[in-house]
């Protein structure tokens, strides 16, 4: 129902000005999209300028009107990577899982991406990369392990079975187990037994945390007892 006073004409079309702006974004996400590709492909050094614009099907002058040079292009998917991390973690926090279970379902939930995700494989293949990259990079996973260690943190206070080491320590030991698991897949078998390596490596290192993962929906079936 219309309200008094509310105008009931026509929406203003969108202005060029407008228009122009998302075609920028929509372009700017194509190329993103390719480099994602190359570099998770062939990694940094031997990706050009060329492969990206050929990849997003637009000339190498396109590419260069969004994007100064290859390390900017390195430095913008490394950013969207660890946006990409921050989205993954939020899609935990509503589940209401305690807090090891949290920390083993983001775990999972990150081995599913690494396993299907370009830009996911890109952005840990430039970190690997960084110091072949002339650019800056963001610290690597410092604010992924810090969500690790505020769950731990509250699973220490709680703590009712004893043996946790200090959060911090644990959630630089998980982190680091983790990202070093999903090099080692990605090297041996492209990431296909990633989940499963993530599902032991929790296992393993917090035992208390099985009992935990019966709750969580990324854990695999058959993986619960």
């Amino acid at each position: 129902m219309e309200k008094s006073g509310e105008s009931s004409g026509p929406r203003l079309p969108v202005g060029p000005r407008e228009l122009k702006q998302e075609r920028a974004v929509r372009t700017r996400e194509r190329i993103l999209a390719a480099a994602a590709t190359a570099f998770a492909a062939k990694g940094f050094p031997a990706v050009t300028i060329l492969d990206v614009a050929e990849t997003a099907g637009m000339t190498k002058g396109a590419v260069y009107f969004h994007y100064e040079n290859k390390e900017a292009l390195a430095l913008a998917v490394t950013e969207r990577f660890y946006l990409r991390l921050e989205e993954i973690a939020d899609t935990v926090e509503p589940l209401g899982l305690p807090p090891l279970g949290s920390v083993a379902e983001l775990l999972l939930r990150t081995a599913t991406a690494f396993r299907d995700e370009t830009l996911v494989q890109a952005g840990a293949r430039l970190q690997l990369e960084r110091h072949l990259i002339g650019v800056r990079l963001p610290l690597p996973y410092e604010a992924y392990t810090g969500l690790i260690t505020s769950w731990l943190t509250k699973e220490h206070e709680a703590d009712t079975r004893g043996g946790l080491p200090p959060p911090s320590t644990l959630a630089t030991v998980l982190v680091s187990a983790f990202f070093g698991a999903q090099h080692i897949s990605w090297v041996l078998n492209d990431r296909a037994d990633l989940v499963k390596r993530t599902t032991d490596l929790v296992r393993t290192i917090i035992p208390s945390a099985s009992e935990d993962m019966k709750s969580c929906p990324s854990a695999p079936r058959g993986e619960h007892g």
